[in-house]
């Protein structure tokens, strides 16, 4: 992109010709989390807090601000290779040094809508993705792939995280098309509205959190908790993920932006 370009680019954010749209969900203290089997269960991330420190009072007379505690993988959040223990090997692999063309590029939309109401289990497959592919386009070397499903719609956070005593239930994806993504289609990452990336049940999987063994085991990313997807295009948007600049982070709550053209949904 030339100068011309990014001028442009400018000229049409600032007409509203490109919308720029939220896909992030609000950190507060009723974020659902994720929370690891009861095997993993000593492991705990930390939900979100936070503690005033003063608001324009005798603590501070002109300022507000807060001290912020949470987990790394908490709301919309970013997963970088050093997640996963297979991932742990890779060079640029943690939230401080993984090139940054990672957190701006043109993201994909697959609509699983009606099977994730359908059934919550739902497992994308291959042949799911390549039927989309006959309707859109092959996914692009370099782009995000986002698993829509309207999850992020399910407003208390015990229909968010849809537990019973099996454990959680939610979709995510056959292992067969992490590997195709990642390997074939040569993806940055995969993005879902779920509360991580995996589906509901990966630890019943072969190999287990296929997402996460899988993905990060290829050097990829992961988005989670995202919301909106529905106000995007399957093909042409650009996406905006930068998590903080965590030294060694496997990865950070981030604020998850899409820039599309004002005609496209």
């Amino acid at each position: 992109m030339d100068q011309n370009s990014l001028s442009a680019l400018a000229a049409d954010l600032t007409s509203g010709a490109v919308r720029i749209v939220d896909l992030s969900v609000t950190l507060s203290s009723q974020t659902p989390i994720l929370v690891l089997p009861e095997e993993f269960g000593w492991g705990k991330s930390w939900p979100f807090s936070k503690e005033e420190i003063s608001r324009y009072d005798e603590r501070g007379p002109a300022w507000y601000w807060n001290n912020i505690c949470c987990g790394e993988h908490t709301g919309t959040h970013f997963d970088a290779p050093i997640h996963w223990v297979t991932g742990k090997d890779h060079q640029h692999h943690a939230t401080d040094t993984l090139p940054v063309e990672n957190f701006v590029a043109p993201c994909v939309v697959i609509d699983a809508v009606a099977e994730s109401q359908a059934d919550p289990d739902f497992l994308m497959t291959v042949d799911f993705v390549k039927q989309w592919e006959s309707e859109h386009g092959e996914i692009p070397r370099g782009a995000w792939v986002l698993y829509h499903t309207d999850w992020s719609k399910r407003e208390s956070a015990s229909d968010f995280l849809n537990r019973d005593s099996d454990g959680l239930h939610n979709p995510g994806w056959d292992p067969a098309t992490v590997i195709f993504l990642a390997e074939e289609r040569q993806i940055i990452g995969v993005g879902t509205e779920t509360v991580g990336t995996d589906a509901g049940q990966a630890s019943a999987q072969e190999p287990q959190f296929p997402c996460h063994n899988l993905m990060h085991g290829a050097n990829k990313c992961g988005l989670a908790s995202l919301a909106n997807l529905d106000q995007l295009p399957p093909t042409g948007a650009i996406l905006i993920a930068a998590p903080l600049k965590i030294e060694e982070g496997s990865g950070s709550p981030c604020r998850v932006l899409a820039l599309v053209g004002a005609s496209d949904q």
